[in-house]
């Protein structure tokens, strides 16, 4: 397939276009406007790839959209492009509504208008999958698990973006008939993380001897996805789920926040220990919590599994162990990064 992703040098979407191109021989247009969590340097492997294309674009740009349908012709579009920390929309919400609601509205015109000049075999295989997040949801008690069907709740600038970008994806399908597909996943972890969240933030901080910031409590409880697993069901889903659907994803893996960044203090411990023989986790500090830190999040990943027969490979502890190492073994990508603007300073106090 032709399939244009958008977000291609983001976290996920760096995993999920190599993904496309090396293992399921896709030809990929990547379209990026690399603002500061977009990075070429997690695709240098692929980047002379003959099945891979850059165009550095803004998704809001509805005459740049519409030039890269007609040019490219795309089977199938993948949209992950969106701005996606939830302590920067408090800082900023409104780069939140302009990439996540304005850019997600011009996408579907500029996907529409293709779609409707298409016939024949080429107009049954196209597909539009908009991928979204777990925290349109809401939060959830110490029970129960987010399905398919549970209501929108969302309590921050960036779910409240995400699940209007989602509303958006769902009337195009239904009042024009695009063939729509809609994923909400939890949280994702891997590599090529930019390190604003949790997982590298805890890597790096303990690496430079610094306190590891945990907020509250660190009772706040998640669902760790770790990133490949999402990238193959992303591929699944749109190859073969129900047009109009919603699939949640999830990784079977809850965690306390402080389980997990002992977890990860302890695999730092085995794999780089500190020269002075301490556990990393002493430098383990409770910050003031997040203005409207929900309490957990959690999938029903049933359906996937059900439907199209999707399950994560990665299990409690090997996903981690695969991410500490990375960031071990890529230390030059992270020094990159951090060079410029962001330095692993708190955000979102509001």
């Amino acid at each position: 397939m032709k399939i244009l992703v958008t977000g291609g040098a983001g976290f996920i979407g760096s995993n999920l276009v190599r993904l496309l191109v090396t293992s399921h021989s896709h030809e990929v247009l990547n379209v990026d406007l690399l603002t500061y969590a977009g990075n070429k340097h997690s695709l240098a492997d692929i980047q002379t790839h003959p099945s891979y294309r850059f165009a550095q674009a803004d998704i809001c740009d509805s005459s740049v959209m519409q030039k890269l349908f007609t040019e490219f012709q795309p089977d199938w579009v993948m949209h992950l492009a969106a701005e996606s920390h939830v302590d920067r929309s408090i800082d900023g919400p409104g780069a939140f509504i302009q990439t996540n609601i304005t850019g997600t509205f011009t996408l579907l015109q500029a996907a529409r208008a293709h779609y409707e000049k298409l016939n024949g075999a080429a107009r049954d295989r196209f597909r539009f999958l908009h991928v979204s997040t777990d925290e349109v949801y809401g939060t959830l008690g110490a029970t129960g698990l987010f399905t398919e069907e549970t209501p929108y709740d969302p309590h921050s600038p960036y779910s409240a973006s995400k699940a209007a970008s989602d509303h958006l994806a769902r009337a195009w399908a239904d009042t024009y008939g695009l063939p729509v597909l809609v994923t909400n996943c939890s949280n994702n972890y891997g590599p090529y993380q930019f390190p604003e969240k949790l997982i590298p933030v805890v890597i790096l901080k303990a690496l430079r001897g610094d306190p590891i910031p945990v907020y509250g409590k660190g009772e706040n409880i998640r669902d760790w996805l770790y990133v490949g697993d999402h990238a193959e069901a992303l591929h699944t889903v749109i190859a073969k789920g129900r047009i109009g659907q919603t699939y949640n994803i999830g990784g079977n893996n809850e965690r306390q926040n402080i389980d997990l960044v002992r977890l990860l203090c302890g695999l730092l411990d085995e794999l780089r220990p500190r020269t002075d023989g301490k556990p990393y986790s002493d430098q383990i500090t409770f910050v003031k919590d997040r203005p409207g830190h929900d309490l957990r999040y959690a999938i029903d990943a049933t359906k996937i599994k059900t439907e199209l027969g999707w399950t994560p490979k990665q299990d409690h502890t090997s996903g981690f162990r695969k991410t500490v190492q990375w960031y071990l073994d890529n230390e030059a990508w992270t020094t990159n990064i951090l060079n410029g603007s962001y330095k692993l300073e708190r955000l979102g106090k509001a």
